[in-house]
């Protein structure tokens, strides 16, 4: 799976979660939650959603580490074999 793949899941799965946003114009460096007004309940139903469509579990010890796109591309990259 390359980055613009693991991008095009992570927006989709954003745009469900938050149908009235733009994922897409998502600067790398941006905080997804803030930048997307997204609470905590709907980042964990993204998170969830996103381990069942990559197969990559997230464990709540690295939501930190996944703040932004960037980021989260990286770690989902590194994890997936």
């Amino acid at each position: 799976m390359n980055e613009e793949e693991i991008k095009e899941i992570v927006f989709q799965l954003l745009k469900k979660i938050a149908p009235d946003t733009e994922p897409s114009r998502l600067k790398p460096d941006e905080n997804i939650r803030e930048t997307l007004n997204i609470d905590s309940f709907d980042s964990l139903q993204f998170i969830v959603a996103l381990n069942k469509k990559t197969g990559i579990e997230i464990p709540e010890e690295d939501y930190g580490k996944i703040a932004t796109l960037q980021a989260l591309t990286a770690y989902i990259k590194n994890k997936k074999p």
